[in-house]
């Protein structure tokens, strides 16, 4: 019984992604071309290369995650909150599911978009860049955890949240400028010692950084502690959702 329940919850997202691949695949592929066609092509030139990597394929990890976290955060977000608003969400309360299914079947259906969306990013990316990955192992497991962990935050928000208008004001205040300034497009090592202090603070900074290791085997802090920063973040955020959807918190209002 639970496994249907989460079927049918991951099959209902991955339709919304697919009947409306207009809003939720088409703008990162436009946008990904012309960040690679700016920074890569115009400015990279003047940069040349970053940490003996050239400035394109140094890009390219940082872009990956630009687009993974933000799809993945307000597809679960978005959905979840509005399941609240329009009162669908009763369905599910009222059937024998426990709370963890409903939090999985969301969860995994806002990742599988960022995952689709940093696919499409790493398909661009290789038109511009030519590399060799580091580890794909490593890669992948970087790629799914950033974006589960993504999904999780995206979650918790459409549960606190009382409008779609506090959804946006969290990813454009919050979110976004978390990850411009993780070091998507510059190496920390650059910055003063405060500021490389700082950006240690910056949860973006890690699966950014996780990424570009796993690509090109350059990183501006330990892949170890990177990864079992995000794990720790992760398990932190299960818990902290799991935990708010047994006490009815959003649920209720």
């Amino acid at each position: 019984m639970h496994w249907i329940g989460l079927k049918t919850l991951i099959l209902r997202e991955c339709g919304v992604i697919i009947r409306f691949w207009g809003v939720t695949l088409a703008p990162p592929v436009i946008t990904t071309v012309l960040y690679f066609t700016i920074f890569g092509g115009v400015i990279g030139k003047r940069i040349g290369s970053v940490e003996g990597v050239d400035y394109a394929q140094y890009l390219a990890p940082g872009l990956v995650v630009l687009w993974v976290v933000p799809y993945a955060f307000s597809h679960t977000a978005g959905g979840f909150l509005g399941a609240r608003l329009f009162r669908y969400l009763e369905e599910l309360i009222v059937t024998p599911l426990p709370g963890w299914v409903i939090v999985l079947g969301y969860v995994l259906g806002g990742a599988i978009r960022g995952l689709t969306v940093g696919l499409i990013a790493v398909l661009i990316a290789m038109l511009y860049t030519h590399f060799e990955i580091h580890s794909v192992l490593a890669g992948g497991a970087v790629i799914c955890l950033t974006a589960l962990i993504s999904s999780l935050g995206g979650f918790m928000t459409g549960l606190l949240a009382s409008s779609f208008d506090q959804v946006t004001a969290i990813q454009s205040l919050v979110v976004t400028p978390l990850m411009y300034v993780g070091g998507i497009f510059y190496s920390v090592s650059t910055l003063p010692s405060w500021a490389r202090n700082l950006s240690l603070l910056n949860p973006m900074f890690y699966p950014v950084n996780a990424l570009r290791y796993s690509v090109l085997g350059v990183s501006d802090v330990n892949f170890g502690t990177a990864l079992l920063i995000m794990c720790a973040s992760g398990l932190v955020l299960v818990l902290a959702t799991v935990m708010l959807m047994a006490r009815g918190v959003g649920l209720r209002d």
